[in-house]
């Protein structure tokens, strides 16, 4: 239960983070100024903010939200609607993104940085919409940026601990949450199976990582020889 719950979080919201950064580097890409620029690098700060901060940071205005709404329920209902947002996995999901869009976004937007904006322009030409060359030209010359940043979100959404214990549901626990829970209580043997689970998921990603790393340093090689 403990590892369906950590890779199943861990993957959806490697997968939203790196929708989301293909989205924004793309569309710097497209409209380069300031507004856009400005936006990027505000979404790309929070990887140097403490878990623990930016789970109050979520946690406050999903409080004010629900407060908001069940005060509204209650005077025209007659009902209270409970707490929608906090102490749900949509706290926990846009904490992980406030915190690792940054690693995603910085991936795909380097990755875009080496494909040249001729491409754009052979594109136009045959009539494509910025849509269809995303779709039909970046996203496949994208592919080891596109992997190496969903499997580096992935293994740091594994591991967080912070705004995960913070934000949680009840009842719901990761493999670094309980391997944290049992060393407190100094039930180190405990402990060690959830903490080897987390190293070992962690070992599988960065196996392909590297995989897919000397693929395409081959492919380039043999590319720049011909």
């Amino acid at each position: 239960r403990l590892l369906v719950n950590s890779l199943s979080l861990a993957a959806f919201a490697a997968v939203l983070a790196l929708l989301l950064a293909l989205v924004m580097a793309y569309a710097q890409r497209l409209y380069p100024g300031k507004l856009v620029s400005g936006a990027v690098q505000v979404a790309g700060m929070g990887y140097a903010v403490p878990g623990a901060v930016i789970a109050v940071g979520v946690m406050i205005p999903f409080a004010w939200i629900d407060n908001t709404i069940d005060d509204l329920a209650r005077s025209q209902f007659n009902y209270s609607t409970g707490l929608l947002l906090s102490g749900t996995l949509v706290a926990v999901t846009f904490a992980y993104l406030t915190r690792f869009l940054a690693v995603s976004l910085q991936t795909v937007d380097s990755g875009l940085t080496r494909i040249t904006h001729s491409m754009d322009e052979a594109g136009r030409s045959f009539g494509f919409r910025p849509l269809q060359i995303l779709r039909q030209i970046h996203i496949p010359m994208l592919s080891a940026s596109l992997m190496t940043a969903l499997l580096l979100v992935f293994v740091d959404v594994l591991k967080e601990l912070p705004a995960t214990l913070i934000l949680r549901p009840f009842n719901f626990n990761t493999l670094a949450v309980k391997a944290y829970e049992l060393a407190s209580d100094e039930r180190l043997a405990e402990a060690a199976p959830a903490a080897l689970a987390i190293v070992i998921a962690g070992i599988i990603p960065v196996i392909l990582l590297s995989k897919t790393i000397t693929r395409s340093r081959k492919l380039k090689l043999a590319i720049d020889e011909n």
